[in-house]
């Protein structure tokens, strides 16, 4: 999926839309919509197979880095891998060995060099191409490590057409060169005056990831978290220079789109660091880390953190406080280390551990301790801060009980349409789901249409274990600067935070993907906003989670007007070969281009316009969606005042400079 900034959806809106070409969703086979059944077929020796570690990395690549993608995606394949490799240089400078890494990206390439001791010159193949070898296991040499399994590099180098691994040891070097997984030259060892550390290049292989192309705007932000938990750590990125001096204060500092109501906390002590503060907002904001990994989806440490922050903090004030009180608008993060992690997959993006070492204590008790102490230390020597705060949380307990019958009231009418409501197509498989398969509740989404029309094709075609639907009836209210109490009077809002199950906070969010499919026109666009207003002022944290996409659909039909007659017979489901799908206008012309005299072209102006059958590869593993992304120098709160706020004469005139007039007639040339 691609990238689109909030700044860009709403500027593009009112210049009317211009179409960019969208790349093509990670290739994630659970997002296919075909259910296919396999033959009854004999079953003997000869069909057990064993396969050698690079064959079997390569047949299921997913359970060594997750999905594939093609890099418009931050999770894709390609930065998994950039990642495994990245691990080892951050674990070097851990142990205290190498303060810098050079890190070099094309669209196609990666080289990274690190200035730790090198690997051993007598196992650099081991190193690369052995399963489960490596400098990790003993607890003693890398007590608290990223990479434990010995298995990511070798994913790095059986995913890779080029694979080069250099070690520079007390003035020798080895090198070896590779091709998915294979030697293709190992040199001799050599004399050499470069210092020590590890030379890694590679190319990811693209008949794995197709059409796979590195992007610096989700490069980055991996590279400055490394940063961030790494103090003083320096990293070069194609000649760029990043480094921090405050740690997790800085990464606060970087991720917050609001300002703070005070000066962010910062504590500090052995494998431990915590940043918080609370800020003009609804919701929760967590960014936790064990190892110097990014646990996007929490685990054990981020649990224990939030229940000790809210048990801290409650305590110092002596009141009856609610948890949610107290954590409402807060912003907060958080680094652990853990003496051999355990994560619930190769990706490591929860933890599982319930110990901090072998020998404990409990995550939860070296988190709950450290914070009772610290944080509670922390505020009776900053009163003014504690002052803040406390007004902060009073605020949000009035608004809570202000809101209690409305909430009620909301709930029980959202129950009541629920039981009729036919405006929801559910799907088998949820996010939040207790079991089940992990890669199909990471696939689970949530189509949000314009009409029945729409909902109509969608359903039809829909993967009924992953996919679910939900129509809105006209356009949803604008929700700009209304007081919460009068949103949740709203039928269409209700429904809506019921079928996401956020009425509570986005933890128990029912799908992982959540996207807006409207038309391709200015009321299908200004729906989009609309939307994506309502998810900003009231749960911005799903936005920023990385939960909220616009699903692209094709605006024009190009097709041979002769084959297309020819092809009317052809099973249902199948497209006729010379029929193309335009999402812009310079596909559209290079379709025409391609056809001559024979293009036929249809303008689709609405999705319900769209035959269920041509819709099934919208919204199938490639399907074109774009990931609604946050960044702090959006000015939030000035774009949803510029754009959703009072019509101004100032918008006035940006409407009238912008306006664009589109002529239908002119599709043919």
């Amino acid at each position: 999926m691609a990238r689109k900034t909030i700044k860009n959806l709403y500027i593009c809106h009112l210049e009317n839309f211009t179409q960019h070409k969208i790349k093509a969703m990670a290739t994630d086979d659970t997002l296919n919509n075909e259910n296919q059944t396999s033959p009854v077929a004999d079953y003997n020796e000869g069909d057990i197979k064993t396969l050698d570690w690079k064959e079997h990395i390569r047949k299921r690549p997913g359970m060594y880095i997750g999905k594939l993608g093609d890099g418009t995606n931050s999770d894709d394949g390609i930065y998994v891998l950039l990642k495994e490799v990245l691990d080892n240089s951050i674990d070097e400078y851990m142990m205290g060995f190498g303060k810098q890494i050079i890190v070099e990206v094309t669209e196609t390439s990666v080289k990274v060099r690190d200035y730790g001791r090198g690997v051993p010159l007598g196992k650099v193949v081991d190193v690369a191409a052995k399963m489960n070898t490596g400098g990790k296991y003993d607890s003693k040499a890398f007590k608290k490590s990223v990479g434990l399994n010995g298995v990511g590099i070798k994913a790095v180098n059986a995913l890779s057409t080029s694979f080069v691994i250099a070690s520079h040891r007390d003035g020798e070097v080895k090198r070896v060169e590779f091709s998915k997984g294979e030697i293709v030259h190992e040199y001799d060892v050599e004399l050499t005056e470069e210092p020590n550390g590890t030379l890694v290049e590679f190319t990811p292989d693209a008949s794995i990831f197709r059409d796979y192309k590195y992007s610096e705007d989700h490069i980055l932000p991996l590279l400055k978290n490394y940063t961030f938990l790494n103090t003083g750590l320096v990293i070069t990125f194609n000649g760029k220079k990043l480094v921090s001096r405050n740690g997790l204060l800085d990464l606060l500092r970087e991720n917050m789109t609001n300002a703070p109501l005070y000066e962010p906390i910062h504590l500090k002590g052995d494998d431990i660091e915590i940043a918080l503060c609370h800020a003009s907002q609804y919701g929760e904001e967590y960014y936790s880390f064990v190892n110097g990994q990014y646990t996007t989806q929490g685990g054990t440490h981020l649990t224990a953190f939030k229940e000790a922050v809210s048990r801290t903090i409650k305590d110092y004030f002596g009141k009856p406080f609610e948890y949610s009180d107290i954590r409402n608008g807060m912003i907060a993060a958080i680094a652990i280390k853990v003496e051999e992690p355990v994560f619930e997959s190769q990706t490591k993006t929860k933890l599982g551990s319930r110990d901090v070492g072998p020998d404990g204590p409990t995550v939860a008790k070296f988190i709950g301790d450290f914070i009772k102490k610290e944080l509670d230390n922390y505020l009776h020597r900053n009163l003014d801060i504690a002052d803040i705060m406390l007004k902060q949380i009073q605020e949000s307990e009035r608004d809570r009980k202000a809101m209690a019958g409305v909430t009620k009231q909301a709930k029980e009418r959202a129950k009541k349409l629920a039981i009729h409501n036919k405006k929801l197509y559910d799907c088998r498989v949820h996010l939040c789901d207790t079991k089940g398969d992990g890669e199909k509740k990471l696939a689970s989404s949530i189509f949000i249409t314009e009409g029945d029309s729409a909902a109509g094709s969608i359903t039809k075609i829909r993967n009924v274990e992953t996919q679910a639907v939900f129509s809105l009836r006209g356009k949803p209210l604008n929700t700009y600067s209304m007081p919460l109490a009068e949103v949740y009077k709203n039928d269409e809002f209700a429904l809506l935070r019921a079928a996401l199950n956020i009425e509570e906070s986005i933890d128990d969010l029912r799908y992982n993907n959540v996207i807006i499919a409207t038309d391709a026109d200015v009321d299908g666009m200004h729906i989009r906003l609309l939307l994506l207003t309502y998810f900003l002022q009231f749960c911005p944290e799903l936005v920023k989670t990385g939960h909220v996409y616009v699903l692209q659909t094709p605006l024009f039909r190009v097709r041979n007007k002769k084959t297309s007659k020819r092809s009317a017979g052809k099973k249902k489901g199948e497209v006729a070969e010379d029929t193309y799908y335009c999402y812009s206008d310079e596909e559209r012309i290079s379709a025409i281009q391609k056809l001559g005299q024979n293009a036929e072209i249809t303008r689709f102006k609405g999705l319900g316009e769209i035959s269920p059958e041509e819709f099934r590869g919208f919204i199938g593993q490639d399907m074109r969606a774009d990931r609604v992304t946050l960044r702090k120098d959006d000015g939030v709160a000035q774009l949803l005042e510029f754009y959703m706020g009072k019509n101004t004469s100032e918008r006035q005139n940006f409407i009238i400079d912008n306006l664009v007039i589109e002529d239908d007639t002119q599709i043919m040339q």
